[in-house]
Parts: C-alpha cells; structure tokens; sequence
C-alpha cells in the first residue's frame, strides 16, 4: 500500500475502535503523520482489532481456537502422542470420580400403557415415565 492508503486505512480501522483504545493511541504518541508513525500506528491498530475478535468468544471457544492453533505446529506423531495421553489422562479422572461419587440409585423405565390426561386428548402421543428406584 502507498503511504496515504496507509493512512486512509489507519483513519478508517481507528474509528473503530473503542474509545478507551484510541485513547490510548493519542496519549502513548501514535501518530498518523511520518511514514514510520503510519506504520507503527497501522500494526498497533490491527493487535487492537485482534484482541476485540476473542473478547466475545467463551471459555470452550478459546480453549478450542487455541488448540486449533497449537495444531498447526504439531506432527501427526505428536498429535496422536498427546491425544492417546490425554484420554489416558480423562479415563483415570473419571475412574476416581466414578469411586468418589459411586451411582447407588437405579433408574426404571417405565413403557407401561398407563396415560396421563395429557396424553389422552393426543392419542398417538405415548407416554413414558422414569422412576428411580
């Protein structure tokens, strides 16, 4: 890009931003004048822009955009290597809380042809209770 598209852009991405950030911007000496200011104010502009991208993002989607990015880093040798240790890894977890927090109730199913009001007005509709026992 020439120096005033450079400028255009860096004017236009600004006014997007929040303006606690353009503040920043002002106070911190960014300047959209002198071909290095231009620059350094367009790569600053875009880690801006950057940052705002995750702010929406949950937890789980963090956690799953990072490791989509570890990914491209790693060998299929090594992906596999940290996948066999990582289920490893979930089925001992789940073995303790299985022994921590042992199921002592039974659940029944019942498919019986007992229908509930409800079900009367609708028939086709069956029902089905679970009971724990």
């Amino acid at each position: 890009m020439s120096y005033r598209e450079v400028q255009r852009t860096n004017s236009a991405n600004r006014q997007k931003l929040q303006t606690q950030d353009q503040q920043w911007l002002k106070t911190n000496g960014y300047r959209n004048t002198g071909w290095d200011n231009v620059i350094s104010l367009y790569q600053k502009i875009g880690e801006f822009v950057d940052s705002y991208q995750f702010k929406d993002l949950s937890l789980e989607e963090l956690f799953l955009e990072a490791d989509r990015i570890g990914n491209k880093y790693l060998t299929d040798e090594e992906r596999e290597a940290f996948n066999q240790e990582f289920n490893q890894e979930v089925s001992e977890i789940s073995t303790q809380i299985d022994r921590q927090f042992p199921d002592t109730e039974m659940e029944v199913v019942d498919f019986g042809n007992k229908p509930d009001r409800k079900s009367r007005s609708n028939s086709h509709q069956k029902s089905y209770r679970t009971t724990k026992v």
